[in-house]
């Protein structure tokens, strides 16, 4: 999976300037900044196609390799998906490494910024998401299609060929996505790698009955050794990545704030000057005021990314310690996050006052839902802790992707069409 040096050195240099020309001006959208990262967005194009192609090679030199000697099925022991898993796996790690590394750290030098060891953890949180990702869907769709074709084998071709679809499959989205991920993107890798996870945890639990629990029994050992790695792994790795989701989301939150603020004291300063027309200088009150709706209408983001941040541990928490292991530290962890996410939804128009006025409602709206879903477990008894925790996790995701679209829409406001 490879490309020419020339174009190597474009999609650098392409990726650098865009960089710079956002840096310079991040809160509209210049008509160099336009072109320039059209022409990245080609070259991104270009270089996924290149790496489907070597993702596809791999995969039909596999299956040369191994299907040579006998009639592989779709499903079960050396199968299709067996080994279309691991093709998966690997083409989409390699994929998105290079699509993350060549491109997105080229275009966000912010992203490089930060600690390293900040660095180091959200690049392997993300290859594991992406490799998990498809291998997930490898095994699933290859299990579905031998159950609708009960008894089918194919020949070494056949089996081949299936292998390269897979790995230039991987490889294509893999890479697009590591080049072009953002808040949206990362959100949707989050709730697909969380239900995925959890899944697979659920099909592979020994124990039939662990829902009349509660979720964390499939992270125990009675629920089997896949079960237990495959569902505390994958709350881990969410974990991880809900602090570098916040890392973007505060990013474009402080374009914002940055942007609202200057025109708030634009309007602040003009009142001022008005009132010095009038009485020669500021009358008390209006200082009192002016001071007043400074401290109400400034944003807090740093102590949104506070609450998010401890969202992310809390839930990576969960999964280092199950609660076979320990069962306060367990539970503790656990309400940790209820409790950050309560406070999130409730403090929003405290964190971000100037939001729009129906995201406050939506987020009202969330946290009383979950309060009536509690409310239904203890002390009505309607249900068991795994449907509210079914529902928690619902709302939870339905409301991070109104929030994140919400942002992209501020933004984009602020930007507006190029020049």
């Amino acid at each position: 999976m490879t490309s020419s040096p020339s174009t190597h050195g474009t999609a650098r240099r392409l990726a650098a300037q865009a960089a710079v020309e956002e840096a310079t001006h991040p809160a509209e959208t210049t008509r160099s900044q336009a072109e320039t990262q059209a022409r990245l967005q080609v070259l991104i194009e270009s270089r996924a196609i290149w790496c489907a192609i070597g993702g596809a090679l791999i995969g039909l030199g596999l299956g040369f390799f191994v299907f040579g000697e006998h009639r592989p099925p779709l499903a079960g022991e050396e199968s299709i998906q067996v080994y279309g898993s691991i093709i998966g796996g690997v083409t989409a790690g390699l994929g998105f490494l290079l699509g993350f590394s060549l491109n997105t750290r080229l275009a966000n030098i912010w992203l490089g910024q930060r600690p390293r060891i900040r660095q180091v953890m959200d690049t392997l949180a993300l290859l594991v998401v992406h490799s998990s990702i498809a291998v997930m869907v490898s095994l699933g769709l290859f299990r579905v299609f031998q159950e609708a074709f009960i008894g089918l084998t194919v020949d070494y071709i056949a089996g081949a060929v299936l292998l390269a679809i897979v790995g230039g499959t991987s490889g294509y989205f893999s890479f697009n996505s590591g080049a072009r991920i953002n808040a949206f993107t990362l959100s949707t890798l989050l709730a697909l790698f969380t239900a995925s996870g959890v899944l697979v945890s659920m099909i592979f639990a020994e124990n039939p009955f662990w829902w009349h629990v509660m979720f964390s029994e499939l992270g125990t050992g009675q629920a089997g050794l896949t079960s237990f790695w495959t569902f505390n792994t994958t709350l881990v790795v969410s974990g991880t990545i809900i602090t570098t989701l916040t890392a973007f989301i505060t990013r474009d939150l402080e374009i914002w704030s940055e942007h609202i603020t200057t025109r708030r004291e634009e309007r602040l300063e003009q009142r001022q000057a008005e009132g010095r027309r009038r009485n020669g200088r500021p009358a008390l009150v209006h200082r009192v005021r002016a001071a007043v709706s400074r401290h109400i209408s400034r944003p807090r983001i740093g102590m949104l990314r506070t609450v998010m941040i401890g969202m992310g541990v809390c839930l990576a928490g969960v999964g280092l310690v199950p609660i076979s292991l320990h069962h306060d530290i367990h539970v503790l962890f656990t309400a940790g996050f209820g409790l950050a996410f309560l406070i999130l939804l409730i403090g929003m128009p405290y964190l971000l006052p100037g939001f729009p006025r129906t995201f406050y409602l939506v987020s009202y709206l969330a946290a009383a839902a979950v309060v009536f879903a509690g409310a239904l477990w203890e002390p009505i008894g309607y249900y068991n802790l795994t449907s509210l925790e079914l529902i928690g996790a619902a709302v939870l995701f339905s409301w991070m992707v109104v929030f994140i679209r919400n942002i992209a829409a501020l933004v984009a406001q602020l930007k507006g069409p190029a020049l």
